[in-house]
């Protein structure tokens, strides 16, 4: 939105790619820990998952003071982890809970990260 019109593209082909290996990394993470769902079937919940940091995204795009935007992105980052944590947890056996998780941790924390460095440079804060 706010990327100089030649990087645009780049932007957008970013976090895609951040998104859809993340989410790979996430699902054969899973699979390879005894996980019993399909490949596509996990990217999709994860897919959706992601939903309320794309909320984040747009309030930050708003702007406001920096305390603010890192409250929202932290809200909707554990809104995020937590309706992942439901399906996840039953993917996996009970012992090997916590290294289904961490992998999870790290994908919505990075893609968190991003919305507080793009709404930094946003010309509406």
């Amino acid at each position: 939105w706010f990327a100089p019109y030649e990087q645009k593209s780049l932007v957008f082909a970013s976090v895609f790619v951040i998104v859809c290996c993340g989410a790979t990394v996430v699902t054969v993470n899973a699979l390879l820990l005894g996980g019993n769902i399909s490949f596509f079937q996990s990217v999709c919940v994860l897919g959706y998952c992601i939903f309320p940091l794309n909320i984040a995204s747009v309030i930050c795009l708003i702007g406001g003071p920096l305390i603010w935007r890192l409250a929202v992105v932290a809200v909707c980052f554990f809104w995020s982890t937590s309706a992942s944590l439901g399906f996840m947890g039953e993917l996996v056996p009970t012992n090997r809970r916590a290294l289904a998780v961490y992998p999870l941790f790290l994908f919505y924390t990075s893609i968190g990260w991003l919305i507080l460095i793009a709404a930094r440079t946003s010309p509406y804060s």
